[in-house]
């Protein structure tokens, strides 16, 4: 696994190597102080597993940036690891594809099963974030989602795959548990997205929430 970590605090990118080192002891690491360094080394030709980076690090150009190097590593996910805690950060973020959002004030404790739910495929979110979010989620459904016409117009099927999203489920994971082909899961997901309005897994899970609250 090679895994990029960009912050411009060389103590703190020490510490999160070390950690990740106990996660992925195979692991390779490339680090970058600047968002221009970031960049640098998604065009350097080599191809990341993960991406780890702080936000509002020098020339960091707001959160276009993460589009930036989403289209300079298409795939990979980017996973914003910050000292900010302000919903507009994790919000902005989470919109412009971020898949998951790790506060530098987590214990380590926190971090290590952040990071492991990360690696597994799937996405961390604060949970005070996820409970802003479900609060200011429009009120569309008061309604069982037993019935599908109130699920957003799911199939059953689509919302079991939704669960396993919700409960951070890699797609393979979630192939192997429902009995289906990871296309299928694939196809699945990609209808799930389009009936919720929602651009990633990230929002997705958030949707779910709102759904079983």
């Amino acid at each position: 696994m090679k895994i990029l970590i960009g912050d411009d605090h060389l103590l703190f990118r020490e510490g999160l190597r070390r950690l990740l080192e106990q996660l992925q002891g195979e692991a390779s690491f490339v680090e970058a102080g600047t968002f221009d360094e970031v960049l640098d080394q998604c065009r350097a030709g080599s191809t990341f597993d993960i991406i780890l980076m702080d936000l509002h690090m020098p020339n960091w150009p707001g959160f276009d940036g993460l589009r930036e190097i989403q289209a300079l590593q298409p795939g990979v996910p980017v996973v914003v690891i910050s000292a900010s805690e302000a919903l507009g950060d994790i919000r902005g973020a989470l919109d412009h594809g971020a898949t998951g959002y790790i506060p530098k004030s987590s214990s380590v404790k926190v971090m290590m099963g952040a990071l492991n739910l990360v690696f597994s495929g799937g996405i961390y979110l604060p949970p005070g974030a996820l409970t802003a979010s479900m609060e200011a989620a429009p009120r569309r459904r008061t309604v069982d989602m037993s019935d599908r016409s109130a699920g957003y117009g799911l199939t059953q099927r689509q919302r079991e795959v939704l669960e396993c999203l919700r409960l951070g489920k890699s797609n393979k994971q979630i192939a192997y548990e429902l009995g289906l082909s990871e296309g299928t899961v694939k196809i699945h997901v990609t209808a799930i997205f389009k009936s919720l309005g929602v651009k990633n897994r990230t929002q997705a899970v958030i949707a779910a929430a709102a759904m079983s609250a």
